[in-house]
């Protein structure tokens, strides 16, 4: 392979890390939301290369090592434990590419991350009130999400799922449900 060859290769697959990474939900929440601090598009922008660099050196890596390697990126950066499923998808992704990369197939590489920024989800974290404060003290607090995704791109192929209709029968937290110590007890939906 020429050494020109080789470049844009390497180039494609920083693309398509970067696509990857920018349509994982998970790290757009973390982003939008600060968890990073300050710099958190900074970090999120490190971590493409990152990400890049450590497929690099470990040309042989397994599945659980790059969700591993990324849970703990997530973790250190963004204080964010990612436990909605998506760690091992965007993982994989990440290992089919990296595996494209090495076998010389541009089209493909090129191909993946096109198709990755055409199904990108925009999702938009919101403050849940789960319950009334009763005291002032709010040190223990701690602050629900709810996560909601948008389409932006044409085809989903239902990578975005749509938030659930709240209805007459979708579940509420009833005010017996809250226990004085702040815990909310869950109940089966019969």
């Amino acid at each position: 392979m020429m050494a020109g060859a080789g470049e844009g290769l390497r180039a494609l697959f920083g693309a398509g890390v970067r696509a990857a990474l920018e349509a994982w939900p998970a790290l757009q929440i973390a982003v939008e939301n600060g968890f990073g601090g300050v710099h958190s598009q900074e970090k999120a922008e490190w971590l493409g290369g990152a990400v890049e660099e450590y497929f690099f050196r470990n040309a042989d890596l397994e599945l659980d090592e790059v969700e591993d390697f990324l849970g703990e990126l997530m973790t250190n950066e963004f204080d964010t434990v990612v436990e909605d499923g998506s760690l091992p998808q965007v993982s994989q992704q990440l290992k089919t590419m990296f595996h494209h990369f090495q076998r010389g197939d541009g089209a493909t590489l090129k191909e993946m991350a096109s198709h990755i920024t055409q199904r990108k989800c925009r999702v938009r974290a919101t403050a849940l009130n789960t319950a009334r404060e009763t005291d002032e003290d709010d040190a223990d607090s701690v602050e629900e999400m709810e996560v909601t995704a948008m389409n932006d791109g044409a085809a989903t192929d239902g990578v975005c799922p749509q938030p659930e209709p709240s209805g007459a029968d979708s579940q509420t937290i009833k005010e017996e449900d809250i226990v004085e110590d702040g815990w909310t007890i869950v109940r089966r939906k019969k």
